[in-house]
């Protein structure tokens, strides 16, 4: 079993146990889940400095703890100060060590748009995330069907979410539809754990026009995200750059300005 049927194994479990405590229908009926959202596609095409969604993540499955330290009220207000056009908020317990309440908790203490990264597989999660205080959520298109993908978005949209659908090779673009807002390229191979920035590259002038386009994973030069907006992309979701770091906020501010030089 890959790491992806892992997760989804997983995530049906938690999803099971979630539903004997709450549907969707009582999330609909919460005044909090008509909230108006903060748009990330808007930051992103209209950031000054660039497009850089900061990561907030403790854990990750290829390199383990990397801060158990930072805090991260302390950590997202620094993304913010120092010019991130966005926030990514892992909320997966097991493997990158995050919950639910990290997003609500962020939600009070800034005014950046918020990705929630999770492994969405069922609506309830989506319910989850706006009531949480999530702006857009992250839809895996090697995790799901394409009408799977379709469903979801659809209902994400719906509830007034924006979707980012993330795609690794250039037969998942056939996932795409009218619900998704961004397309965000994975560097990393979840089959394999394995990171490779070319693959931005290999598939930027694929991706259908009128999406914005963001590059993820393994963006740990400047040099390279130089590069990758010549070749079009509008954001950069970054997370173990700054967060293996002992101060995150820190290598973010430093990054930028590296970038702007």
């Amino acid at each position: 079993m890959n790491f992806l049927e892992q997760i989804a194994e997983m995530k049906k479990q938690e999803i099971a146990q979630m539903k004997r405590l709450i549907s969707a229908t009582d999330y609909e009926k919460r005044k909090r889940i008509g909230r108006e959202i903060v748009s990330l596609s808007d930051a992103l095409k209209n950031s000054p400095t660039p497009g850089i969604i900061a990561e907030f993540k403790r854990m990750s499955p290829s390199k383990g703890v990397l801060n158990h330290q930072a805090k991260i009220a302390d950590v997202v207000k620094g993304y913010e100060e120092g010019g991130a056009a966005g926030l990514s908020i892992l909320t997966e317990k097991k493997y990158f060590g995050g919950s639910i309440g990290d997003i609500s908790m962020v939600r009070l203490s800034t005014g950046l748009p918020i990705l929630q990264k999770d492994f969405v597989i069922d609506e309830i999660q989506i319910y989850e995330a706006k009531y949480s205080g999530a702006d857009a959520i992250l839809l895996i298109a090697s995790l799901l069907e394409t009408n799977e993908v379709y469903r979801l978005a659809r209902t994400a949209r719906k509830t007034g979410l924006e979707v980012v659908l993330e795609i690794h090779s250039e037969a998942e673009l056939d996932k795409v539809n009218e619900y998704v807002n961004i397309i965000g390229v994975n560097n990393r191979n979840l089959l394999t754990l394995e990171v490779d920035t070319n693959t931005s590259f290999k598939l930027a002038g694929k991706i259908p026009e009128g999406f914005v386009k963001i590059s993820e994973s393994g963006i740990s030069s400047p040099e390279v995200l130089k590069d990758l907006i010549k070749a079009g992309y509008d954001g950069f979701l970054i997370g173990e750059a700054f967060m293996s770091r002992p101060d995150p906020v820190k290598a973010f501010k430093e990054f930028v300005k590296m970038v702007k030089e």
